[in-house]
């Protein structure tokens, strides 16, 4: 069960971040910078097996220690470095095999993996220890 819990935290924050992010904050940056090889509109099982996949990495490898430790700053250093870790996979390979993918996006969508993945490690850090204790 706390697992679940913690599955369900972490995903409805990311859930509302990247919605933010993806939908209006960046939304004219992806389209002026890839807007050419962008789909025109998501491969919504692709989307959601990433969020599926990407959620149990970050619970099993930053929240679950972090609460184990009880320590914000293991959620805090930890969940930007797997972000990094993680969105640098991507861009970097999309870099690398992609014609016409952006080096700004790649750059500025390592940064937004490492402040996501901060954001949703520290505030299901704090909601689990907190509030359901």
């Amino acid at each position: 069960m706390d697992l679940l819990v913690r599955f369900l935290i972490a995903g409805g924050v990311m859930g509302l971040l990247d919605f933010l992010w993806l939908g209006f904050i960046a939304k004219s940056l992806y389209a002026a910078e890839i807007g050419k090889i962008m789909l025109p509109k998501p491969n919504w099982t692709a989307a959601i097996a990433f969020y599926l996949v990407y959620l149990v990495g970050v619970v099993m490898f930053v929240i679950n220690p972090s609460i184990e430790k009880n320590s914000f700053s293991y959620a805090l250093g930890f969940g930007a470095l797997f972000g990094l870790v993680a969105y640098a996979t991507y861009d970097l390979t999309n870099l690398a095999t992609i014609k016409g993918f952006s080096l700004k996006v790649a750059l500025i969508d390592m940064v937004w993996g490492m402040i996501i993945t901060a954001a949703v490690s520290v505030v299901t850090f704090w909601a689990v220890t907190k509030w359901i204790g």
